[in-house]
């Protein structure tokens, strides 16, 4: 049986991961405007920490603008959008896996500083030390599950059917 395509035939998929990225992007564009809303002033980091937060910061506010420049493309159904949110959401997806390093540095970070402050009997940081422990694994799975998430996304985009769409 002929396959048949219907050109010009939107997916609910390409409308719902658009408008989730356009969302997702314009909110990461403003919250840098905020201030403190990064990180506030008041938790002691390291110095290697203080040395490349603002890279990071800058490096993820030019990719959620490119990201929300392409969602808006992927919504109005042009293929450089397309093409142009694959490799901007690879490029997310490899700087979550690199940024595994970072996100421990600083949950270490804020622990340290938090527990140096506070004279806890050796039980009560005990079970802090176990939350902190349970909330950096814990990162590791969000960030692996939001990783796998994005890798599922790109291999959407790139099926025939939605590239179809973009004919």
């Amino acid at each position: 049986m002929p396959q048949t395509f219907n050109v010009g035939a939107r997916s609910i998929f390409v409308t719902v991961t658009a408008w989730l990225f356009i969302v997702l992007a314009a909110m990461a564009s403003v919250s840098v405007l905020l201030p403190n809303a990064v990180l506030p002033a008041s938790v002691g980091l390291s110095s290697v920490l203080n040395a490349y937060l603002p890279w990071v910061v800058a490096a993820a506010v030019l990719l959620s603008l490119a990201t929300l420049t392409s969602a808006i493309g992927l919504l109005l159904r042009l293929d450089w959008a397309r093409r142009v949110f694959i490799v901007l959401i690879a490029l997310v997806l490899i700087a979550n896996l690199f940024g595994l390093w970072l996100q421990q540095e600083m949950l270490q970070s804020v622990a340290a500083s938090t527990l140096s402050g506070a004279a806890l009997p050796p039980q009560a940081a005990g079970v802090l030390g176990g939350f902190v422990t349970a909330a950096r694994v814990m990162a590791v799975v969000v960030t692996l599950g939001a990783c796998g998430l994005l890798a599922w996304v790109i291999g959407r985009l790139m099926s025939s059917s939605v590239r179809q769409e973009f004919a």
